[in-house]
């Protein structure tokens, strides 16, 4: 499943690319995201509780960066096993353009599950993910330009 979109957020470049490498601030952005500990600039390992559908799951897994062009562009992408219920994983390219006074963040994501969770169908889960992409982008928005005026 792959989806794309953009965001216009009220800060500068450099504050939005210090704010997509900061695990706290991405931990408050990711919808259902109990933990993100920075293992090295690269690295972190997060705990996300999700509800897809009808089943609610646990996932444990690790997060890398890659691709890094700072302030302009990296890679996210992780992988969490959520037990029975299966895994998830998946990725986005994340672009930073300056225009002025605010920085047009570009995503392409990239995401997969297998297991129980695959079961219930390529609507539910691609309408999930979409949903939770958006949430995690417009909530990091308002976060990160409401730093910025403060």
């Amino acid at each position: 499943m792959d989806m794309k979109g953009s965001e216009t957020i009220n800060a500068p470049i450099d504050a939005v690319w210090a704010a997509l490498n900061d695990p706290e601030i991405l931990r408050q952005c990711i919808p259902g995201c109990e933990e993100l500990q920075k293992l090295s600039d690269t690295e972190m390992t997060a705990v996300v509780v999700l509800k897809i559908g009808p089943v609610k799951a646990r996932f444990e897994g690790a997060v890398q960066l890659s691709n890094l062009n700072p302030p302009n562009a990296y890679t996210i992408s992780g992988e969490g096993k959520g037990g029975v219920v299966g895994f998830a994983k998946g990725g986005a390219d994340v672009s930073l353009e300056a225009q002025g006074a605010e920085t047009v963040l570009t995503y392409v994501v990239k995401a997969d599950v297998g297991g129980k969770i695959a079961q219930l169908g390529a609507r539910l889960i691609d309408s999930t993910a979409k949903k939770l992409a958006g949430q995690f982008f417009s909530s990091f928005g308002e976060k990160v330009g409401a730093s910025a005026a403060a």
